[in-house]
């Protein structure tokens, strides 16, 4: 019994794991292929419109990942 429920606690260490991954590797495509460094415009030139963009676009690749992970 308790060997069943760390199989399955360990599954959702690797899914979770290799979900943030999948999502920081596309943020880092994303940020490469857009003209402007994503990050340093949102950090240090304060660019609060791109930051809620970003957001936005971190949300959603998350609720795609996590679907896809999920099934």
């Amino acid at each position: 019994m308790e060997a069943l429920q760390f199989k399955y606690i360990l599954a959702s260490i690797v899914y979770s794991l290799l979900g943030v991954v999948i999502l920081v590797l596309t943020f880092w495509l994303v940020d490469r292929l857009t003209p402007e460094n994503t990050w340093k415009e949102i950090v240090q030139n304060k660019n609060i419109a791109l930051a809620i963009v970003v957001a936005g676009f971190i949300i959603a690749i998350g609720m795609i990942i996590s679907s896809a992970i999920h099934s």
